[in-house]
């Protein structure tokens, strides 16, 4: 049976003192999502803030032409940036977050935020380390758009969501990737061929085994 409390502490017990896992366990819900789920949509308003207790969730923006972009992931024990300035600034959603894996978060209210930043430090550096943290991966993206050729951005893109899944092997298709790419298909297939003539990934139906991590 899956137990909140053990999560936490699994997920957060280096975090936070014993008293304040108390305090988010009472006021927080479970949501479990599986794999593809959308969690959150651009427009929608931000009323409780996500924890990641187990699992990944990638982070998405969107052009004019309805196409998307991958920004970051967030995994265990991490939160969303962009979610605490819309939930901060009572504002819309400015990003997607799609379930990467089978995943379970517990929300909590915005109303809470505020308590817990004048009543925690713990909380107070969270929340400072988790801007930072998510800054440097938008300044992480912003670099490969600019610097990376194609087929090294593919070939990180690849070895970021094996990281994030903990596994080598991953169940997608070439149209997914290209859509967190904001790339074609066609390209996408092209470079992925490239890649494994290069010993860098093998290929079966829906599944890519990245072989250099």
């Amino acid at each position: 049976m899956f137990s909140v409390k053990k999560a936490l502490e699994e997920s957060y017990g280096y975090l936070f003192e014993p008293l304040f896992l108390e305090e988010i366990e009472k006021v927080g819900a479970l949501k479990r999502v599986p794999k593809g789920e959308q969690l959150i949509e651009i427009g929608d308003l931000i009323t409780m803030m996500p924890l990641v207790l187990d699992g990944a969730v990638k982070i998405l923006r969107e052009d004019t032409k309805g196409d998307e972009l991958l920004l970051y992931f967030i995994e265990k024990s991490d939160t969303c940036a962009m979610t605490l300035s819309c939930c901060l600034g009572n504002k819309k959603s400015e990003i997607r977050a799609v379930a990467e894996t089978d995943t379970t978060l517990l929300f909590i209210p915005i109303a809470q935020m505020d308590i817990w930043m004048s009543k925690y430090k713990s909380w107070q550096r969270y929340i400072l380390d988790s801007y930072h943290t998510r800054v440097m991966e938008l300044l992480e993206t912003v670099d490969t758009l600019a610097f990376l050729k194609m087929d090294e951005r593919l070939l990180k893109h690849l070895q970021d969501k094996a990281k994030v899944s903990h596994d080598d092997v991953l169940h997608t298709t070439h149209q997914d990737i290209a859509y967190d790419l904001h790339t074609s298909r066609v390209v996408v297939s092209r470079l992925l061929k490239q890649l494994e003539r290069e010993g860098k990934i093998k290929m079966d139906r829906n599944k890519i085994t990245v072989l250099e991590l």
